[in-house]
């Protein structure tokens, strides 16, 4: 069987069996947004925080300060309202919207796209789809793994929720096995039923073994077929680690991002000033006390020996947080 060459302008493909490995170059050319835009509106406690024997690294963000003392939730959903587009629509819709206003001097395109994308969202009070997003922006623009999988573009209903995982990025080894990371996400009142149901939730995702009854098989059907990196060739080659024919099936890891926000008591009532460094000096201690009770559900849960990134979100109302996520969307007065 002849086999056909591709080029583009920086690298070659073989098309076949055995195609290029994916590389961080890829991965990083595929990142959106800019993560000053992050740090914004949420401020680095705590980074790559190891537990022993365990495989994660534990990060911790709290809400920022202003100038005048205040926390603003609200400025935190605006600013996710904002990247939604980019969330929710396929990237290679969103080139072609952006091409066809470049052509016609026009922002109809992806104004369009902006609107799709916010009907997209369920007006469900207990809506869990503000921490999928905030996952999202915390796994491109400050762990920079890239999304491969629009899973909101895949909603059938909007008053559902897609099931499967809350979202599925890529990291890369430098030899290139490709790191698949599924995404799940809890905003939960108590912290302890949000760490308990996260890894519970991401648990099947990580540790079943690779058969059609496995939790992750329809994800894996929709990557072979859906998987995204924008360009043509790397999108290509990134659709052949979940072809089951593919030398390359073999080459994918299984990993885990995990998103817990919860109810955190050291921000201020309203109408008290706060104070930045005491707000970083409470998420500290918090997250301290928070390490032995994520090591215990991760003993749990069996995965002791999986790689998973987990954020750490004290907010200060994680119905609050909901709250003001819908009204940003325009989804409740």
């Amino acid at each position: 069987m002849h086999r056909i060459w591709q080029f583009d302008c920086n690298r070659s493909l073989l098309l076949g069996d055995d195609l290029s490995d994916i590389t961080v170059d890829d991965l990083n050319a595929a990142l959106t947004g800019d993560p000053e835009a992050l740090e914004v509106h949420l401020e680095l406690v705590e980074r790559d925080v190891v537990l022993d024997g365990h495989l994660v690294k534990i990060h911790c963000h709290c809400l920022t300060v202003d100038a005048n003392g205040r926390v603003e939730p609200h400025r935190l959903a605006e600013f996710m309202r904002n990247a939604v587009t980019t969330y929710a629509i396929p990237r290679a819709r969103m080139a072609a919207a952006k091409a066809r206003d470049e052509k016609y001097k026009s922002g109809e395109a992806v104004a369009a796209l902006h609107e799709e994308a916010k009907r997209s969202f369920t007006d469900l009070a207990r809506t869990g789809e503000g921490g999928e997003m905030l996952l999202f922006l915390l796994a491109e623009r400050f762990l920079k793994l890239p999304q491969i999988l629009c899973k909101m573009d895949l909603k059938t209903d909007t008053r559902q929720h897609y099931h499967g995982a809350d979202g599925v990025y890529a990291g890369v080894t430098d030899d290139g096995i490709l790191k698949l990371f599924w995404g799940e996400s809890k905003v939960y009142k108590d912290v302890s039923e949000g760490i308990k149901d996260c890894f519970a939730s991401i648990a099947p995702f990580l540790i079943e073994p690779d058969h059609e009854g496995a939790e992750r098989e329809k994800d894996l059907i929709l990557l072979s077929d859906k998987a995204d990196l924008s360009d043509p060739t790397v999108t290509a080659a990134l659709r052949q680690y979940f072809n089951k024919d593919s030398k390359q099936s073999k080459r994918v890891k299984y990993c885990g991002i995990a998103l817990i926000g919860f109810d955190a008591a050291f921000y201020p009532s309203d109408g008290v000033k706060a104070v930045a460094e005491e707000i970083t000096k409470a998420a500290k201690t918090e997250l301290e006390n928070l390490k032995t009770r994520i090591g215990t559900r991760l003993t749990a849960e069996k995965l002791d020996q999986i790689e998973i990134e987990v954020l750490c979100i004290p907010l200060p109302s994680a119905d609050g947080f909901r709250k003001a996520f819908l009204k940003a969307m325009g989804l409740t007065e």
